[in-house]
């Protein structure tokens, strides 16, 4: 499909940054829509790239943005863990109310809507649900995630946390209902921990708050502070490096014929561990990358105090990639060490420890 034109709703994010660069480097036209324009800036000039500086939740300028183009990728929405419990109202409104829009657009104007959801929406493993020695909880059969045969199994209400899962659940149902009843043109993604470059702020240095589990290691390593391990850092998680997560992407645009009304897990199998494991890992490559080791090492934090009352966790998230294996001939390649080296690489040269 080279040479359509892609519409990128979150086109400043992490993943619209990415996706934007690989789809004009094989001859999209892209046009990117977000509310700030400081990763894409230099892209201004670019043959083929155009900037919209708006909120998605204008949709009259929505409406606008997406008229004439082939596909939407809409990337839109709050996804950080700290605002599941605080800012509850906000994250169920952005990832399904705010998005009613987009589907609406896509299907009046008959551009197929690639929506980025989330692994969250397969909640906790059936595993975890069983004692740790356990048969049951051993058997990969019970962790491991796929599209078509997972059950999707979240929290009680009181464990705000799931709001995000919740709302991003019930989108993908209203999308696949769009498309059965009233004709939209859809694939959905669900990411497991997409990493790289840009992906995070850093607190005090590129912005403000809590962020992920990877800029919080990256923030603690800089601060020469101990890395906080919640809950002791059992709990765990594949991450894939972005540039093999955008060629699964731009695959799912290059050919609707096999990816159209479908759901695709976005992940590396491989590239499981714990989070104390991760910590281990960004330790090693803060040490390779500067030069100096690291004596403050890791503490641990619960939970409910680090990311505020009604948090809950699952055990793993591993993906069966069966499905983009087969129709996309999509495979990752990066290993989770060199991913996570690119990653702090880049942290490191925000916060001016390493050449930017």
């Amino acid at each position: 499909m080279g040479g359509a034109t892609i519409c990128i709703l979150g086109g400043g994010g992490f993943i619209g940054n990415h996706l934007g660069r690989r789809l004009l480097s094989e001859g999209y036209r892209v046009r990117s829509v977000d509310r700030d324009d400081h990763r894409v800036r230099d892209l201004s000039d670019r043959a083929g790239f155009e900037f919209r500086r708006f909120d998605v939740r204008d949709e009259g300028r929505l409406a606008a943005a997406i008229h004439g183009c082939d596909v939407v990728a809409h990337l839109s929405s709050l996804c950080n863990p700290s605002l599941y419990t605080t800012r509850t109202l906000d994250t169920i409104g952005s990832n399904y109310t705010q998005a009613l829009p987009v589907i609406a657009a896509c299907r009046e104007q008959g551009a197929r809507l690639l929506h980025f959801s989330t692994c969250e929406v397969y909640g906790r493993t059936l595993a975890g649900f069983a004692p740790d020695d356990s048969s049951f909880r051993q058997d990969p059969a019970n962790t491991l995630l796929s599209e078509e045969s997972s059950p999707m199994l979240l929290g009680p209400l009181h464990r705000t946390r799931w709001s995000y899962a919740a709302a991003k659940q019930l989108l993908e149902r209203t999308i696949e209902a769009e498309g059965r009843e009233r004709g939209l043109s859809w694939t959905i993604v669900r990411p497991f921990n997409f990493i790289g470059p840009g992906m995070d702020f850093l607190p005090g240095v590129d912005g403000e708050g809590l962020p992920r589990v990877m800029a919080c290691f990256a923030s603690a390593l800089i601060r020469g502070e101990p890395l906080p391990l919640v809950d002791g850092g059992r709990a765990r998680r594949t991450f894939v490096h972005i540039d093999d997560a955008v060629d699964a992407i731009v695959r799912m645009i290059d050919r609707p014929g096999a990816s159209a009304g479908r759901v695709f897990n976005v992940g590396h199998p491989e590239n499981e561990c714990d989070m104390a494991g991760l910590a281990r890992l960004m330790i090693r490559a803060f040490e390779e990358l500067t030069g100096r080791g690291f004596g403050p090492g890791v503490k641990e934090v619960v939970a409910e105090d680090f990311y505020g009352p009604g948090y809950e966790d699952c055990d793993r998230r591993v993906p069966d990639i069966t499905r983009a294996r087969t129709l996309l001939g999509w495979e990752p390649r990066i290993p989770l060490p060199e991913a996570v080296k690119r990653t702090l690489s880049a942290y490191l040269g925000t916060a001016g420890v390493l050449p930017a």
